[in-house]
């Protein structure tokens, strides 16, 4: 078996396994998944969307390990952080992950507890903060790369998630260091 995998679809640690071991003997768990998919083949019934679902098990499978955040939502993950100042509405990252909205929904919740628009208000923040007491950025400008549409937009993000302005929370972070 062959597998052909886009390394944005896996996390960096199931990318560095899978390229250390180019090749590897299937687990009975793998051998399972692989009949599975050619009974479909065989029928003719294999849709796009089994094809999504399949691979993440499989590498799982091969593997051999508990299966972690799933590799689908791994590869959404690292996509949607590496760009941040991207418009992301759920429908868009659940059509980038190969699924719907309602399932990208409960797989964040199951593996993150939190909704996919709460995780990427959270990660934008974090990012925002973090440079905030690192750089003089303007708030402008970490606004527009944060995805925000403006600088009130990331002042009124930022009064809901920290009780702080940007600006106010730039001089507690200089007051501390």
């Amino acid at each position: 078996l062959i597998l052909d995998l886009h390394a944005r679809d896996l996390d960096a640690r199931t990318a560095d396994r899978l390229a250390s071991y180019p090749f590897m003997s299937a687990t009975a768990e793998a051998i399972n998944l692989i009949d599975y998919m050619g009974a479909l083949l065989a029928k003719e019934r294999l849709l796009p969307h089994k094809l999504n679902l399949w691979v993440p098990l499989l590498v799982d499978a091969l593997l051999g390990d508990e299966p972690q955040l799933p590799s689908r939502l791994a590869g959404l993950l690292a996509t949607v952080e590496a760009n941040l100042s991207k418009d992301w509405t759920v429908e868009h990252m659940a059509e980038r992950a190969g699924i719907s909205a309602s399932r990208l929904h409960a797989i964040f919740q199951e593996n993150l507890g939190k909704s996919p628009r709460v995780w990427l208000t959270d990660l934008r923040l974090e990012h925002v903060c973090r440079l905030l007491s690192t750089t003089d950025l303007s708030i402008a400008e970490l606004a527009y790369r944060f995805g925000y549409a403006d600088q009130s937009a990331l002042t009124r993000a930022m009064r809901k998630a920290t009780g702080m302005t940007p600006a106010a929370y730039r001089r507690q972070a200089r007051v501390r260091d």
